[in-house]
């Protein structure tokens, strides 16, 4: 569970996300405004930051801004409402972690904060190993099993920290990315989900057909690898399923206001926000991202 800012300027909806955080075990302090945030983060940053992006004083995307430049290991999670798709893609942009559509609060929040307290959960538990490794190449093949994905990004992670890569908004990212990316291996590669069906209803549609073709061939015996390349220039993560894969030139644009706000649109802007390079191959079932050590996270 995780202490975390609540940037709200409603107090009524400032509230509903209160009772729901702490419904589900989290700490939740609340400002309301961009200014009073920044006052609090200062005083004692939060372990998670959640902003609304239209307030007084500084709005979302400025008070990301400034928590990213004094304190870059605090995930900024932004909350959008309809008509702000294109400044949260600027937002990601300039240091967010991650964004919630306000239409999708009640569905999304508890998740969306549930995994980032996860991720900072572990790298608080996980010894920082320190070695003299400057160059790793790891490759893993494993079924779709999404029990597997938390501890294998938690492994290529703590690769990262062997090698003093100490942004750790930086890194944070990364490791979001590589996680939106496994997931889609899974769900959209290997199990033949349509995206569209997240944004049906409560969604639950999608995760029932999931469940099984999990056990049904061919899509069970269908395996996902990723391949991990660390240098002292760059980290490389190639993620690749056993799908029938698609045009990748037919993807929708996840930075059209109209897409942004669509489930299926959420991971491909994250992984295109964090990452400097992103490329498939030419059969669509093979993604490889790059970011550069040396680039401006």
């Amino acid at each position: 569970m995780a202490i975390i800012l609540v940037a709200e300027d409603s107090k009524t909806q400032a509230v509903e996300i209160q009772f729901m955080l702490e419904e589900a075990g989290h700490t939740v302090r609340l400002a309301a405004d961009g200014d009073q945030a920044l006052e609090a983060v200062n005083a004692e940053p939060p372990e998670i930051l959640l902003t609304d992006m239209h307030m007084p004083g500084k709005n979302g995307l400025e008070l990301t801004e400034a928590v990213r430049e004094s304190f870059p290991e605090t995930p900024v999670v932004l909350m959008t409402a309809d008509g702000t798709e294109e400044i949260a893609a600027e937002a990601l942009r300039k240091g967010a972690s991650s964004y919630i559509p306000k239409r999708q609060l009640e569905r999304d929040l508890i998740q969306t904060i549930g995994e980032i307290a996860e991720m900072l959960k572990s790298r608080k538990a996980r010894t920082n190993v320190m070695g003299a490794m400057t160059h790793a190449e790891l490759e893993f093949v494993f079924g779709n099993d999404h029990d597997f994905v938390a501890p294998l990004v938690a492994h290529l992670e703590s690769e990262l920290l062997n090698v003093n890569y100490d942004d750790h908004t930086g890194l944070f990212r990364i490791v979001l990315a590589l996680k939106e990316a496994v997931i889609n291996a899974i769900d959209h590669g290997n199990l033949e989900l349509d995206s569209a069906m997240r944004d049906e209803g409560d969604g639950s549609s999608f995760h029932e057909l999931g469940d099984e073709r999990k056990t049904q061939e061919p899509w069970c015996n269908r395996k996902v690898t990723v391949r991990s390349r660390i240098t002292p220039e760059l980290v490389s993560y190639t993620v690749g399923d056993e799908g029938r894969g698609y045009d990748p030139s037919k993807l929708p644009d996840p930075q059209d206001p109209e897409n942004m706000l669509r489930a299926h649109g959420r991971g491909l802007l994250l992984i295109r926000s964090f990452m400097d390079e992103v490329t498939f191959n030419e059969g669509g079932n093979e993604i490889t991202m790059i970011k550069y050590r040396n680039a401006s996270t």
